[in-house]
């Protein structure tokens, strides 16, 4: 045969010809792979509907005049487009006050909190000293109990906070630190503050998945536990880190329940956007002595516009740190 007609085997063979010499088993494991990509797809579709589908619903919204709302022709395109609404929110929460003030302070507890978790989580994952099983039981509980139940015991320790009675011996009285950020500030330190037990939990579980063999390498170089921890553990721990932080930060950005009982010197957007209602009467008064009664679905459309306007900063920081987030989340799995 000439080289132009010479045909090698396996070769210019169709999808049909290769699935007729195989038994119909090339279809079959094609056909099985397309029903697996379109159930993914569908699923995928799904899942990533219910999560924007509301802020796309809360956005239409937010665009919408108040005779939108009470028109039953009109679902998600607006008629009567305005931005009133916004500026009637930011002066409901006090913005941009109130954002900038939410942002340090979350800022501030964020680091506080990675940074006594971290030390902790180290110490449960590598040392071993008393009662250690019972202490990180301890940890497990500020996971599951909820911060309510001691509500009342915060509120009066740091009402009349004292240290030993020294502070009463000096002062001549306990010393009031509601409305300041000391009891925020030391409760994120010594790791009681919000979902503290949930960061120690995810840091544990990554040292105790870093081999032994490093750490011990480094103290035959002579490394102390300090340097080791600093120089070692902590680069590679890096994911894992802001992992934590993110959390920390959302949570802080959204908590209602730390704020309303430490942070009233403060004015913070959760807090602001849980008095919206409060203030509409008034904020829509023409007299400076009466209020007005906001009709139902005027309150439920500022209401979202508030909550859409809270989610905002937090799907911008998402966007910027979603690799780093999905990468904390595959190294965390433990490897006892």
């Amino acid at each position: 045969m000439s080289k132009g007609n010479t045909i090698f085997i396996g070769e210019n063979k169709n999808f049909w010809e290769r699935n007729r010499r195989s038994g119909g088993y090339l279809l079959k494991r094609r056909a099985g792979q397309i029903a697996i990509s379109v159930i993914r797809g569908l699923l995928m579709f799904g899942l990533c509907f219910m999560i924007i589908q509301p802020l796309i619903t809360r956005f239409s919204l937010s665009l919408m005049g108040e005779q939108d709302m009470y028109d039953s022709t009109i679902r998600l395109l607006p008629r009567h487009v305005t931005l009133d609404n916004y500026r009637i929110v930011a002066d409901l929460t006090i913005l941009p006050t109130s954002m900038i003030n939410t942002a340090w302070i979350s800022l501030l507890m964020s680091l506080c909190q990675v940074v006594s978790t971290t030390l902790v989580a180290y110490g449960f994952a590598r040392f071993e000293f008393p009662l250690k099983k019972f202490w990180f039981a301890c940890v497990v509980l500020l996971i599951i109990i909820p911060p309510q139940t001691i509500q009342t015991s915060l509120f009066l320790y740091f009402s009349h906070f004292d240290i030993f009675g020294i502070i009463k011996a000096i002062k001549g009285s306990e010393i009031n630190l509601r409305g300041s950020l000391w009891p925020y500030t030391m409760m994120g330190l010594t790791c009681m503050g919000l979902k503290n037990g949930l960061y120690i939990y995810m840091m544990r579980q990554y040292f105790r998945s870093v081999p032994v063999s490093l750490e011990e390498a480094a103290y035959v170089d002579g490394c102390g536990t300090m340097h080791t921890f600093l120089k070692i553990m902590l680069p590679d721990a890096v994911p894992t880190i802001a992992s934590c932080f993110l959390f920390s930060f959302v949570w802080q950005w959204t908590d209602l329940f730390y704020t309303r009982n430490f942070l009233t010197g403060y004015t913070v957007y959760s807090r602001e956007l849980s008095a919206m209602v409060s203030k509409m009467g008034k904020y829509f008064s023409q007299s400076a002595t009466e209020t007005v009664t906001v009709p139902l679905g005027r309150q439920m459309q500022l209401i979202g516009i508030g909550v859409f306007v809270c989610c905002v900063p937090l799907i911008i920081l998402y966007c910027f740190t979603q690799k780093t987030f999905v990468q904390s989340l595959v190294m965390t799995g433990s490897k006892e």
